[in-house]
């Protein structure tokens, strides 16, 4: 199996120890490509250097809305310039890991809806996909999404949501990322969902090093476990790993604009 994976965060502290043996070892799993997304700006060159560094790996900048007290007004400008300096390399694949997060309650719905939409203004004008981080709020992402109608859409990164909150994605030329949270059996509703989407609205993820899957429970999780992620997923859609990988992998590809 070839594998995309279209969300990860290698850069974080959590890799610094064996981060080139891991990257080894994906490799060696098929994992040919990844994505690191930036989540505040002070990890943006940091990410960067590691998307230099190393073949296969692409980089997105964002402003998460979970760091959202850290975000400073100037940090839009600086996400800009960083968009503006970078447009057309072919390192730079999105902007993200930005959106709305309305599970942690403390966190202002109308501050994060603003950086939302500021956000997704910079992906129009850079014509770039975007990366969401969606969390119990995607009636109020769909209907943002609705009035920008980005060009080139993006990804529902962790897409926990309804069959149908997914087809009104899927209307807006949105691929909807999975990963490690349909291989727990508890997730009834997800899991569901998640065998019922048409193949060419998936893209695979890990999230590395969060979302750890079931068969890995409690580990650090990592782009290594992409492959099981893909098989545990492809058992649940009736269908083979390899036609799982290669529909993902297709989407992808197609979405960031890399020739496959």
């Amino acid at each position: 199996m070839q594998l995309i994976d279209t969300h990860t965060h290698l850069d974080f502290p959590d890799f610094d120890a064996d981060r080139s043996e891991l990257l080894a070892r994906s490799r060696a799993a098929g994992v040919e490509r990844l994505v690191v997304l930036g989540v505040y700006q002070g990890n943006w060159q940091r990410l960067w250097d590691l998307a230099l560094a190393e073949d296969g790996i692409h980089a997105a900048f964002g402003l998460h809305p979970v760091y959202l007290e850290q975000h400073r007004t100037e940090d839009l400008d600086a996400l800009r310039d960083w968009l503006q300096r970078l447009a057309g390399h072919p390192k730079l694949c999105a902007v993200g890991e930005f959106g709305l997060d309305y599970f942690i309650e403390s966190l202002d719905r109308q501050h994060q809806q603003a950086l939302f939409e500021a956000q997704l203004a910079l992906a129009a004008e850079f014509g770039l996909p975007a990366l969401l981080h969606v969390r119990r709020a995607h009636a109020a992402t769909i209907a943002t999404l609705k009035r920008f109608r980005l060009p080139r859409g993006g990804i529902v990164h962790a897409f926990a949501g309804s069959y149908e909150e997914a087809r009104e994605y899927i209307r807006l030329g949105f691929r909807l990322g999975l990963g490690g949270a349909p291989t727990w059996p508890q997730a009834l509703r997800l899991r569901k969902v998640a065998a019922q989407l048409p193949a060419e609205a998936i893209v695979l993820e890990t999230d590395a090093p969060d979302m750890a899957p079931a068969m890995y429970a409690g580990l650090r999780n990592s782009p290594e476990h992409l492959p099981a992620i893909c098989t545990a997923l492809a058992e649940l859609r009736g269908e083979t790993p390899e036609a799982l990988a290669a529909a993902s992998s297709r989407n992808a590809a197609e979405l960031f604009g890399w020739s496959t």
